[in-house]
């Protein structure tokens, strides 16, 4: 993403899109900057020639985050509140197919550990480059995922439907019938594969309206930004439940009458220990 960042602002401002979930930033350290058109990048990285991770917000929600976890290169969760509404965005980037086992487990292993500190009544959402096709169809795993995938399901696709299916998580992308270009996320050659996908709890997957591909962008070389459209269900308070301040009303203190029962009620709760003058206006 080096170099990219205010092409990668403008879009977000031009697609209307308030937060986004980065991979490959390639940004050595741990860090927040501005990077124009009114957003901030939060990333973590170890190295400027490989991986890297990020979540982008719109300036106006900066002041809502409450924590951030620089996990790893691969993995990390900003955690925001939102008009009452604990919302925990994951960045994350797993290893490549033919990366090392012990790579790929860590990569689960840190990304489990993300969600299993989250109290079960908070919101998640996830957007991560999985490097893995979950597939077409969904018989057998109907709980975390709907039919509209890409092609075959591959041994990585697995593992993130075994997440989904552990973490009672489920893949948005999946379940809103678009057409395949809108569906395909990476494209190189003639490879035309779903490999980046957004995850919610299953609970709050009523509090998504839609989720495609935009097409048309050239921020990223090979792959497409995924966007869902998410509404918070803000539960509002009742209104005895909301703290009314109350008013001392000084003023009736000029009538006689009220300013006595003041003095009779002020002396009974000194105990009547206290003589308090009979001109008011010096106790004033």
């Amino acid at each position: 993403m080096t170099g990219k960042g205010r092409e990668l602002a403008d879009m977000m401002e031009r697609r209307k899109v308030d937060i986004l979930c980065v991979q490959e930033t390639r940004w050595k350290g741990s860090k927040a900057r501005s990077i124009g058109a009114g957003f901030k990048l939060f990333y973590y990285g170890v190295d400027s020639k490989r991986n890297g991770v990020g979540v982008v917000l719109k300036e106006e929600f900066v002041r809502n985050v409450l924590e951030v976890k620089r996990v790893s290169d691969r993995v990390m969760s900003l955690k925001l509140e939102i008009e009452g509404v604990m919302l925990n965005v994951v960045s994350g980037y797993a290893p490549q197919v033919g990366c090392e086992l012990e790579e790929k487990e860590r990569f689960w292993s840190e990304l489990d550990e993300v969600m299993e500190s989250i109290p079960t009544g908070e919101r998640v959402v996830i957007g991560t480059d999985f490097n893995g096709h979950v597939g077409e169809g969904n018989r057998g795993d109907e709980e975390v995922m709907g039919k509209f995938g890409v092609k075959e399901r591959n041994l990585e696709g697995q593992m993130v439907v075994d997440f989904a299916k552990r973490m009672d998580m489920a893949v948005i992308n999946t379940y809103f019938q678009k057409r395949e270009e809108h569906r395909v996320t990476y494209k190189s050659g003639g490879r035309r594969t779903h490999v980046d996908y957004i995850l919610c709890r299953r609970g709050n997957l009523k509090e998504i309206s839609d989720c495609k591909v935009v097409v048309g962008e050239s921020v990223a070389r090979q792959h497409r930004m995924v966007v869902c459209r998410m509404t918070l269900m803000v539960c509002k308070k009742k209104r005895s439940e909301i703290e009314i301040e109350k008013k001392t009303k000084w003023w009736k203190l000029k009538k006689e009458e009220c300013c006595e029962e003041f003095r009779q009620k002020l002396r009974q709760a000194l105990g009547g220990q206290v003589v308090l003058p009979d001109d008011w206006e010096t106790t004033a």
